[in-house]
């Protein structure tokens, strides 16, 4: 009775997300561009993607092969824009290359004006002040933003619902305590901290990530709370205590599955301030590392290159792009667990 009431009230979620056509149509094609940019390296790089030379096949975008491996000179990486490793591979076989011949760190010497230079045949979106193909920077820096969001989400989650779970179910001091330490811990200066310390390390990927998790978890706490607050003392819950159930066997069977539903709703919405938050210090140039894959850095470039709008608009449209997807997909995930609904 039980799995087929779940059964029906799946049902009717998916009945409602499915009605909210906007919102459908932005999570196909959000995941279309997700994936796409998931396998960037063989959409845009500056090596092969397969080569043949007598008799064998190699996989540059896997394998660093010397110029040796192809009857050449040095035993460094080979260098498949070099015409001299390019003539040898020729003479005994063939290079697959990637629709874009350019990685986000290629810088292209060949610029028939100087960078940046606007689009054309070769650099569809021009390049930027450092002569790199923005196509290139746009595939990479979409999947650094996105995946960067997804992890930031989950981690913040994970922690925010078990605090939120904790504090609500027990309440009395420790609800008391938790609460005031949010208050103190919530009101720390994030940028003041992050601009100080970013001039002693040189902030990564792994590095923003868990600086914005001591702060970005909170955000969890307070819908889950809210619930664990008006569960406790439901009469399932007492019944669950008087027969000796265990509290975590009460806190994460009985009572968390009804306040997942809210923390799932808030979930798209964290995603799209979780990226924004890396375009914006990567815009004020306290991101990720000098030459990364980034949509705030193009953001910068266009700021600071007027003379070239098409850097400027191109990052513009992608960030509206990803962020108005993200929200749309929040809001039809808010129809389906809308109870009213």
């Amino acid at each position: 009775m039980k799995t087929n009431l779940a059964s029906a009230i799946t049902r009717r979620r998916l009945h409602n997300f499915a009605a909210n056509r906007r919102g459908v149509w932005s999570l196909w094609i959000f995941g279309v561009l997700f994936l796409v940019t998931l396998f960037a390296e063989f959409i845009a790089n500056d090596k092969p993607i397969l080569v043949y030379h007598q008799g064998d096949f190699y996989t540059p975008v896997f394998v660093q092969y010397p110029e040796t491996q192809f009857g050449g000179q040095f035993e460094t990486e080979a260098d498949y824009w070099d015409p001299y490793v390019r003539e040898l591979i020729a003479k005994q076989g063939w290079m697959l290359w990637p629709p874009v011949r350019y990685n986000h760190r290629t810088v292209v010497w060949d610029l028939r004006v100087p960078a940046p230079s606007p689009p054309d045949r070769t650099h569809w979106l021009g390049t930027d002040d450092q002569a790199r193909d923005v196509v290139a920077r746009l595939l990479y820096g979409f999947r650094i933003s996105v995946l960067f969001g997804f992890a930031l989400t989950i981690t913040s989650a994970i922690i925010g619902v078990v605090a939120g779970a904790i504090q609500g179910y027990f309440g009395g001091w420790t609800d008391l305590l938790f609460q005031r330490f949010i208050e103190i811990w919530g009101s720390m200066p994030q940028l003041y901290l992050l601009i100080i310390l970013s001039s002693i390390f040189e902030p990564n990927f792994w590095w923003l990530l868990g600086f914005l998790l001591l702060w970005s978890w909170m955000g969890f706490v307070g819908v889950v709370r809210a619930e664990f607050l008006r569960a406790r003392n439901l009469d399932f819950v007492r019944a669950a205590r008087a027969l000796g159930v265990s509290n975590r066997v009460i806190i994460f069977r009985h009572i968390l599955p009804n306040a997942m539903v809210a923390t799932i709703t808030f979930l798209p919405f964290v995603l799209a301030g979780s990226v924004t938050a890396l375009t914006s210090l990567d815009f004020l140039g306290i991101g990720l590392p000098p030459g990364s894959a980034s949509l705030g850095e193009l953001l910068a470039q266009g700021k600071a290159n007027l003379q070239a709008p098409w850097l400027g608009i191109t990052g513009f449209c992608v960030i509206a792009l990803m962020l108005s997807l993200l929200i749309f997909i929040g809001e039809a995930v808010r129809d389906a667990f809308d109870s009213r609904k």
